[in-house]
């Protein structure tokens, strides 16, 4: 099994939904470093 940016994208959003429930003062920096992974991964940098 090869694993995909589609494969990945559910799994990160899963893993944020956790860490935002158990500690809601996480929500800035889930949502700033995911946004940062998905351009990155968006504009080709990390293949």
């Amino acid at each position: 099994m090869s694993i995909s940016v589609a494969n990945i994208q559910p799994i990160v959003a899963l893993i944020a939904g956790v860490l935002i429930l158990v500690m809601p003062r996480l929500l800035n920096f889930i949502v700033a470093i995911y946004l940062i992974l998905v351009g990155i991964i968006g504009l080709g940098i990390i293949k």
